[in-house]
């Protein structure tokens, strides 16, 4: 029976495989469990992962969570809402002449010479795109009256179609959202709705296409997200849990279901964006803050970085080509994780992803149905998995499915034994993520030297070292909890909230144009929904940024400012980054601001650092088995270790395997892994020690 310390804090994390679930006890102590997911009713796998930690804690589930302080879930129920397509029918009101705008989408492309390729559906029919009469300036003054008669109109006509929620997107409502708010409320009265999206409130940016892209996707995901959440948090409260649900947004931060109601859109990246927390926790206990994350599930690869503590966020987003404008963390997905299938294609070349097995059927060797090899078959086949119960006994990986599987879909067909079969599903796995980190740091003018590669998520530890080595990393992380990385950053996420005022004002001005009145109001707002979400005023704090650019370019730069900087300051950050970013300055360009910004951040009191003991005597493997290290070398005998056996102090050499609870790290011949303070996994390499 495990014990832990009341009061405690949950994180649970619905990923497309596992279901995570991090405890931590008032003392600081860390448990994590997994149970499979419910891709059909993801509340179910989070009920399930209750159940499980309650019969292993010894207790009922209501004295589980009624010991609760803080419940954070981050899901991918939006995210998956819109690649699946099952969002509800939308209507869209807005501004007359503007009615195909969402259509025609500026004319973007990812690929600008692929002229061919389709658009994604339009999730509102232009049947359901009511233009109305009315017209703001862009400072929001009103040039037309707002023609409310068409707008009832437009409401009536919904109801006849069985619209189920309303986007309202008018022009210049970012300066001005008078009209949005009349447009809402009459629409309301004739269409007879509960679910209507403001754009002033979704998203107060200048880009009328954007802005109509985000809203329409908000409404278009939120009778289901929001229903989803509003049932799951009622079925934890009946449950027992005293405390209000929090949800993992977007930009890292945490908010309560009934603030993000109104901006379910602000959910896209919930799950990954936890990783946030867990990259700042692992900076303050491991003492190096340029840190690159490669979090590997089941289905894919997330991959973040923090350069001298700071994360970037983005605004500009892409979810199965929709275009969004929300304040998210910087993150890189690509397919590529243990579930991911390889085969050999018509041409007779192998592929691997981005298909995958997901959790049902899962991996051959989960033996319910599997007949793909994955990644997970492959590192099976060469020994670098255990046969057996895995993830706490909620699987059992069998290899000889393992081999059948590798054996028909690559090995007989490119004429290999089905050991170098698997050994080329893990070297084209391993180039591609290889590739996803490269894209988030050598692309963006970062040298990988400084930064030492996290590597997370049940799949990441196995394939950290080869990756970090030909990257050029000065050393691997390995968290100990490395298999609940994201249920593990939403104990250490903050709730926060972003605030936006688009404003236009050359830098050089501020001294006579001074725009502190607009920063504190700004400043008012964060505070004011802090203050609701329970928060002391002692507990808060803002930020502030603004968005800058070059006069005649068209993409801002966010950059932190502080009350007392003044032009010349925030002059000297602006061109650090822009030289960081495209390799060049503007000498004497003229600088203008395009928008404000305060994020508002709710502080939750530090957990308490587990206090773990060091080690007193060697590390002994528990047994050596044959594993595959690389083409060169072949297979060598590798010494495995318990992790629940390492302690602080302890080095070993390898080639060696150390199997934690969810998940198992992969070190070869010229690695070096030692145990630091904290109980987690710092490997290193034989030619560049000095640089970790």
């Amino acid at each position: 029976m495990i014990f832990l310390k009341a009061p405690w804090r949950i994180g649970v994390d619905v990923g497309g495989t596992f279901t995570d679930m991090v405890v931590a006890g008032a003392d600081g102590a860390l448990h994590v469990f997994k149970v499979p997911s419910v891709p059909a009713d993801p509340a179910r796998g989070v009920m399930n992962a209750v159940a499980k930690v309650a019969a292993d804690l010894g207790l009922s589930q209501g004295d589980f969570l009624g010991q609760c302080a803080f419940f954070a879930h981050g899901s991918t129920v939006a995210t998956n809402t819109l690649l699946e397509r099952k969002g509800v029918r939308v209507g869209l009101l807005t501004t007359e002449g503007f009615r195909d705008s969402l259509e025609i989408r500026r004319g973007i492309r990812s690929n600008p010479w692929d002229h061919r390729s389709p658009y994604p559906e339009v999730l509102v029919p232009r049947s359901l795109r009511r233009p109305v009469a009315g017209r703001l300036d862009t400072h929001g003054k009103e040039l037309v009256p707002l023609d409310l008669d068409q707008v009832r109109a437009a409401g009536e006509r919904f109801r006849a179609e069985g619209v189920e929620a309303v986007a309202i997107c008018l022009m210049n409502a970012f300066a001005n959202s008078a009209h949005e708010e009349a447009a809402a409320v009459a629409v309301a009265e004739s269409w007879g709705g509960d679910w209507i999206a403001r754009s002033s409130a979704v998203a107060p940016i200048i880009g009328e296409y954007e802005r109509s892209s985000t809203t329409v996707v908000s409404a278009y995901v939120a009778p289901r997200v929001v229903g989803y959440l509003e049932a799951l948090e009622a079925t934890l409260a009946a449950g027992g849990l005293r405390h209000r649900l929090f949800m993992l947004q977007s930009n890292g931060g945490a908010v309560s279901v009934g603030q993000i109601a109104e901006r379910p859109v602000n959910l896209i990246l919930s799950g990954p964006a936890a990783g946030v927390g867990s990259m700042r926790h692992l900076a303050e206990v491991s003492g190096h803050d340029d840190l690159l994350s490669m979090e590997i599930g089941g289905t894919s690869c997330d991959v973040m970085l923090m350069g001298a503590g700071r994360i970037a966020i983005t605004d500009a987003l892409s979810v199965a080509d929709y275009d969004l404008v929300i304040p998210s963390v910087d993150i890189h997905t690509v397919g590529a994780g243990g579930g991911t299938i390889a085969g050999v294609d018509a041409a007779g070349m192998l592929f691997a992803g981005p298909a995958g097995a997901g959790a049902d059927p899962g991996p051959a060797c989960y033996g319910l149905g599997g007949t793909e090899p994955t990644v997970t078959d492959a590192n099976l086949v060469l020994g670098r998995l255990k046969p057996g119960a895995y993830a706490g006994g909620s699987v059992t990986l069998d290899l000889e499915k393992a081999r059948d599987a590798v054996r028909s879909r690559v090995a007989e067909p490119l004429g290999l034994s089905v050991e170098q079969g698997a050994a080329g599903i893990i070297r084209l796995v391993e180039q591609n993520l290889l590739h996803a980190v490269e894209r988030i740091s050598v692309q963006r003018g970062e040298n990988p030297r400084r930064f030492r590669l996290v590597a997370c998520g049940g799949a990441g530890p196995m394939h950290g070292a080869p990756v970090g080595r030909r990257l050029g990393c000065a050393a691997v992380y390995v968290p100990r909890q490395a298999g609940a990385f994201c249920a593990l950053g939403m104990l250490h996420s903050d709730v926060r909230q972003d605030f936006m005022d688009v404003h236009f004002q050359e830098l050089d001005t501020i001294p006579e144009q001074p725009i502190e009145a607009r920063f504190r109001a700004l400043e008012a707002r964060a505070r004011a929904l802090l203050s609701e979400e329970g928060f002391a005023p002692e507990a808060m704090r803002t930020e502030r940024e603004l968005d800058l650019r070059y006069d005649g370019q068209q993409w801002d730069l966010r950059i932190p400012v502080a009350p007392e900087h003044g032009p010349a300051e925030i002059r000297d950050s602006f061109e650090r980054e822009y030289e960081q970013r495209f390799g060049h300055l503007v000498p004497g360009g003229r600088i203008l601001i395009a928008a404000l910004r305060v994020v508002g951040r709710g502080l939750l009191p530090p957990l308490a650092a587990a206090t773990v003991p060091p080690a007193t005597l060697p590390a002994a493997p528990v047994e050596r088995r044959p594993v595959f290290i690389d083409a060169r070398r072949g297979t060598l005998m590798a010494e495995i270790y318990r992790g629940s056996a390492l302690l602080p102090g302890h080095v070993l050499s390898g080639p060696l395997l150390i199997e934690e609870e969810t998940t198992t790290i992969f070190a070869g011949p010229d690695d070096r892994v030692t145990v630091d303070r904290a109980g987690n996994y710092l490997i290193t390499f034989a030619d560049r020690e000095d640089a970790a």
